[in-house]
């Protein structure tokens, strides 16, 4: 079974029953405020089993963070594949719940994904892409050891592409 684990998080495939854990974050506008909408239920399952389709094409994925001492969720994160110009990349991605902003847990999940992106899947290059206006998680990117590359449009609107090599 998969588990990635921090100093305080560990990180593990998504199941259908965590769908009232990835709610909490789903459903609050202010989390969400950089992607397009908030999820209902039936979005939430449907990303779950993406997330799962991912899992079992390329072996990776979103996956759920839950604090190592006491099993509270604290969100997700994971190395997704994402299309950039005719071209497939990697990307670390994170979304944590809002109670749990401002204690570097996006940064230390966001840093288990780097390691073992390049060191167990091989990888060379990994990106992250942000709305400019998310200065948090540019600040992720950016304690990763990312930086700055370009702006391109994806999902209708400009993003920031950020990337790290090995």
């Amino acid at each position: 079974m998969f588990q990635l684990e921090t100093n305080r998080m560990i990180l593990r495939k998504m199941k259908l029953s965590d769908v009232e854990k990835l709610r909490r974050i789903f459903t609050d506008p202010i989390a969400m405020q950089f992607y397009p909408s908030t999820k209902n239920e039936e979005e939430t399952v449907a990303w779950i089993k993406w997330n799962q389709g991912n899992y079992e094409k390329y072996g990776i994925g979103f996956w759920i963070a839950e604090n190592k001492q006491d099993g509270e969720f604290i969100g997700q994160c994971g190395l997704v594949p994402q299309e950039i110009n005719l071209q497939q990349e990697i990307e670390i991605g994170y979304l944590i719940v809002r109670k749990y902003w401002g204690q570097g847990l996006a940064t230390e999940c966001a840093v288990a994904c780097r390691e073992y992106g390049f060191h167990k899947l091989g990888h060379d290059r990994l990106i992250s892409l942000i709305d400019k206006r998310n200065v948090a998680s540019r600040r992720v990117a950016e304690n990763v050891g990312m930086t700055w590359k370009k702006e391109i449009s994806k999902w209708n609107k400009t993003i920031q592409l950020y990337s790290i090599t090995k």
